[in-house]
């Protein structure tokens, strides 16, 4: 390897291109901090991260004054090192979700640049273990659309190989059986219906709510609670044969460890983006493992699918397109299935003259 000389940050806002509403909130707006990391062979590393609506600046600052100098002069092939180093220069502000936004940025970067200059695809550098992965949709299931644009997605995903739809529960008790049962009847017992609150309930309503999902063979019961409460998912994973779904909301691997030795859920959504990288989320991802359970990571499918195809523990990907107006090329998808890419790196096309023309006024930062 040779040693980093430049590191380049801007940020972009992705603004959904469909209006996206679940029980806690309606995303407006998509901050996505990119970083280019420079060694002193020419080489060049892209990463990301993103933030929903809100803390892009914070985590840009944090990445040009004090994650990006402490790059330059660094073995860049010493990502490990690296990642244990900035966690500990930031353990003022670690665990939190801008410091490991920030570190997701700059390690997805490291790890692109590895890839490429050994010649692999991340799927295989980080461990080959499948060459797809079976997709769900979630872009139809929004807590405002009405029963019958849920029938209608979910039927389409089926007819184009999805294995899945997520649909958003938070109303009435009565309404979000009736959404999911409709749902149900269209597709038949051979599609998974999965089921996402974003943390909006107490354990007693969360308890209660299970029991009327489970005659729906829901296929899990996404963040039904607050990301920190692990005893009230201990007691509802206890109360309800339901799979329990937790991890979009987690910053630390071992936030997850507590998660699985406590028998508090029983598939982890690991986000590379908000657990601060690839070098985190392969920890929790094995860690899953060696507890029996499936992992299926939050959004980001465009990276997602490589980190899905490099472990055996990986079920599902999820289908929310982010990177469509600022990449050359889209996520490969076949009869249903996402297929990493075989081109060495991440497997993502920037086009970063669309990048420049989409930044953020005043986000551009280089550090030498």
């Amino acid at each position: 390897m040779a040693r980093i000389v430049r590191v380049e940050a801007v940020m972009v806002d992705l603004k959904p291109k469909t209006k996206r509403v679940d029980a806690i909130q309606s995303f407006v707006s998509q901050e996505t901090p990119i970083v280019r990391i420079f060694d002193a062979d020419g080489a060049i590393g892209t990463g990301y991260s993103y933030t929903i609506g809100t803390g892009g600046p914070a985590v840009m600052s944090l990445i040009t004054r004090t994650l990006a100098p402490a790059l330059i002069g660094r073995e860049a092939d010493e990502i490990e090192r690296i990642w244990r180093d900035l966690l500990f220069l930031t353990h003022a502000t670690s665990v939190g979700a801008i410091t490991s936004i920030a570190l997701a940025a700059i390690d997805t970067a490291l790890w692109d640049l590895r890839a490429r200059k050994v010649g692999l695809p991340l799927h295989r550098l980080a461990g080959g273990a499948r060459d797809k992965v079976p997709l769900y949709t979630t872009e139809g299931g929004w807590l405002h659309l009405e029963t019958t644009a849920l029938v209608e997605d979910a039927i389409k995903a089926k007819e184009a190989g999805f294995g899945g739809a997520k649909l958003k529960v938070g109303r009435p008790i009565h309404e979000d059986v009736a959404r999911i049962s409709a749902v149900r009847e269209a597709v038949g017992p051979g599609f998974e219906i999965f089921t996402d609150a974003n943390q909006a309930f107490a354990v007693d309503e969360a308890i209660r709510r299970a029991r009327h999902y489970e005659p729906l063979d829901i296929g899990w019961f996404e963040e039904p609670l607050p990301a920190d409460d692990v005893e009230g998912h201990v007691r509802l994973s206890q109360a309800t044969t339901l799979p329990i779904a937790v991890g979009e909301s987690l910053y630390s691997h071992l936030h997850f460890r507590d998660y699985l030795a406590r028998g508090a859920c029983s598939v982890v959504q690991v986000d590379v983006g908000r657990i601060g990288g690839i070098t985190p989320w392969l920890k929790v991802a094995h860690l899953a493992e060696c507890f029996n359970v499936a992992v299926c990571p939050h959004f980001l499918m465009e990276i997602h699918v490589a980190l899905c195809a490099a472990v055996p523990n990986a079920r599902w990907v999820e289908f929310i397109p982010q990177l469509d107006t600022i990449t050359s090329v889209g996520m490969t998808i076949r009869d249903g299935y996402a297929v990493p890419s075989a081109e060495p790196g991440l497997g993502i096309s920037w086009d970063f003259a669309a990048i420049e023309r989409q930044a953020v006024e005043g986000s551009r930062a280089a550090i030498a």
